[in-house]
């Protein structure tokens, strides 16, 4: 059978552990996160931005499974990178950073913003400099409203076409349906800068040792991997909810590695609470709920037989790939068996939409796949 060839609307990038430090001033580069194991290795005391956050470290098979991932050539060089894709039939892709996990740490405005505006400075010089077919996410401080914004700005000047956005903003500033993010999406509008929110980004309790670390015990492991897709979902409602995609309706969001058969459930729900909550409903929206959520909202998937259901049985048209680039839980090293697994019997209109067509509509200036591939 020949080459399905996809884009992804997810992947991930891991950036030099010394890259904030390495390019800030001394002052601001002693504040960045710096780790301390144990001598046995089963915890870790993190010092970041005058705090200290002691943690359990993943257990050794998680560890082995970590690892595994990370021997991926092109998870830290952009041009081995290509040759990864090219095999897996991957043509152009969403690149989310590492290193951003942190964010949430921070108190210091000046420091966020700085390593922010590091990693978009590396991200040009070492990803997006490589090929055409990279879309990397730029990073913004979520900490300040003002620095989201002049970030933004600066960074669509740059030729970014995307900026990551964890599910949850910062714990000191306001969540995305409170109005005083309302100049960062007008901002957005007007550069066409695609929100791209990555699931299992909420601000953590690093002690826990990372995000979505919520149940123990049985059914632990599964219960926290669901759990992690459920931030993608609050974060697309907030948006919807509070009337931030209907006053812009240019603005475009993805949702990337939450699955996409939520989106019609989610819409139907919000509709009904719409409708049969009316009174007390404020704001007032332009369009239905669904109808926005429906068309402005697009969610990218990797192994979820339901997703291409959605698009051919449910109209959601905005179902879109996504590998998950080089992490355990994406298809790295098998994605041509599971896009074909995925699409056996399934329609060309169908697969092509899913597989490219979707991708393209928010990302046209990656160039087109090859019609004889690679």
């Amino acid at each position: 059978m020949p080459k399905i060839w996809t884009n992804s609307g997810d992947s991930h990038f891991l950036e030099p552990s010394d890259l904030w430090e390495s390019r800030l001033p001394g002052r601001l580069a002693d504040l960045t996160p710096k780790s301390e194991k144990d001598p046995d290795g089963e915890y870790e005391t993190v010092h970041v931005d005058g705090q200290s956050f002691r943690r359990k470290l993943p257990t050794s098979v998680a560890r082995e499974f970590l690892e595994e991932s990370r021997k991926a050539q092109g998870i830290r060089d952009a041009r081995a990178r290509l040759n990864d894709l090219d095999q897996e039939g991957v043509w152009g892709e969403v690149i989310f950073p590492s290193l951003g996990m942190w964010a949430s740490t921070f108190r210091t405005p000046e420091l966020l913003k700085a390593c922010m505006r590091a990693s978009n400075e590396w991200a040009l010089e070492e990803i997006a400099a490589v090929s055409d077919r990279y879309v990397v996410t730029a990073q913004v401080s979520t900490l300040v409203v003002e620095d989201a914004i002049a970030e933004l700005e600066w960074a669509a000047e740059q030729g970014f076409r995307a900026v990551f956005l964890p599910t949850t903003p910062h714990p000191s500033a306001p969540d995305w349906h409170r109005t005083d993010w309302e100049p960062f999406w007008d901002a957005a509008e007007r550069a066409r800068m695609v929100l791209a929110f990555h699931i299992g980004t909420d601000p953590v309790d690093m002690t826990t040792g990372g995000a979505g670390l919520i149940y123990r015990g049985p059914g632990g492991a599964v219960m926290n991997y669901t759990e992690t897709t459920f931030s993608g979902q609050r974060a697309a409602m907030k948006l919807v909810a509070s009337g931030a995609l209907d006053r812009h309706p240019d603005l475009k969001v993805l949702i990337s590695e939450g699955g996409a058969t939520w989106i019609p459930f989610l819409g139907d729900r919000m509709l009904e609470g719409y409708r049969q909550h009316h009174m007390a409903v404020r704001p007032k929206l332009e369009r239905d709920p669904k109808e926005t959520l429906m068309t402005q909202v697009y969610a990218s998937f990797q192994h979820d037989e339901t997703a291409v259901a959605a698009f051919e049985a449910m109209g959601y048209r905005n179902v879109m790939f996504g590998s998950d680039y080089p992490h355990m839980e994406g298809t790295f090293g098998h994605t041509q068996d599971t896009l074909k697994s995925l699409f056996d019997g399934v329609s060309d209109e169908t697969r092509l939409r899913i597989t490219q067509g979707a991708f393209f509509e928010l990302f046209p200036q990656v160039p087109p796949v090859p019609t004889n591939g690679v």
